[in-house]
């Protein structure tokens, strides 16, 4: 066993000094059996591994931190669909529970996938809390990913005010992720029941629902439709808005009482690693991305 974890450290070290290019083929490489073509990059996935490489918009680094994207978003499209912060500390042991309401949701500005969701303040255990949150805050997201916009966010945690629809409490939100081309939305991802019995379906603007399933995993419910948003043509234009200038972006929205707000914007979905099905629309989403060096 001890042997098995010193090869594993040896191995992330190594993976941890590879300049950006070779660790993103690699990685690459293990997910799809093949090398990316980064010359003439034809999939969705390999576009995405080439904007990681290629597309260094300075923008990209506060439009990812959890924290700094709020003002961001709130000075394109208002105040009204940020989910509003109740606090922000530099570290784990700063967090103050005494300011907070009882129930919040705690997450790092840089990371992803490390989220507590506190529905009762009396019950949390504080010091579980404390030291999830002070591994989400020791994450290098950059390089596990290598995705360069993540490497500069000032890592910090942040308090969230606890959403829900009142409509059915309890139950997990249903996100809804906008696929975006050159800033116009194509198709959105709506993921449901995260914490249960997840699915995952794909529609197009007219809320057609679409024959392929991804990224990861690969979830759909196609015989359980999601109802159309009676507010799909706001969530278009706040998509539209937020997407402006950027050849590919993801902007994840959530909706209450019909009442839109802004989850995140990310530029890498699954870091381009992810499978689609049937894998022929890997070929056709990538057709969607128009790269520069296309032109």
């Amino acid at each position: 066993m001890y042997e098995n974890n010193l090869i594993k450290r040896v191995s992330y070290k190594f993976f941890d000094l590879l300049p950006d290019k070779l660790f993103i083929q690699l990685k690459f490489f293990k997910n799809f059996h093949r090398f990316p073509n980064l010359k003439n990059p034809q999939t969705f996935s390999e576009k995405i591994q080439w904007l990681k490489l290629y597309d260094r918009n300075p923008r990209y680094t506060n439009l990812v931190d959890k924290y700094e994207v709020k003002k961001i978003v709130a000075d394109l499209i208002g105040e009204q669909y940020i989910i509003p912060t109740l606090g922000v500390w530099n570290n784990a042991d700063e967090i103050d529970y005494d300011a907070l309401p009882n129930q919040f949701v705690l997450k790092a500005t840089h990371d992803s996938g490390r989220i507590i969701i506190c529905k009762d303040k009396s019950k949390l255990d504080k010091e579980w809390a404390r030291k999830e949150m002070a591994k989400s805050l020791e994450r290098d997201f950059y390089a596990l990913t290598r995705e360069w916009p993540y490497k500069n966010v000032h890592r910090r945690i942040i308090a969230e005010l606890y959403m829900e629809n009142p409509q059915d409490p309890g139950r997990d939100l249903s996100d809804y992720k906008f696929f975006c081309f050159d800033g116009i939305p194509h198709y959105c991802q709506v993921i449901r029941n995260r914490s249960s019995k997840e699915t995952i379906d794909f529609y197009d603007m007219q809320w057609n629902h679409m024959p392929f399933v991804g990224l990861n995993p690969v979830v759909s419910n196609g015989l359980n439709p999601v109802e159309r948003p009676t507010c799909l043509d706001e969530m278009v234009d706040v998509c539209t808005k937020l997407s402006k200038g950027f050849a590919f972006s993801r902007v994840d929205l959530y909706v209450i009482d019909d009442k839109v707000y802004f989850g995140e914007i990310t530029f890498y979905p699954a870091s381009g690693m992810g499978v689609f099905t049937p894998v022929e629309w890997n070929i056709k989403l990538g057709d969607l991305i128009k790269l520069p060096i296309e032109e």
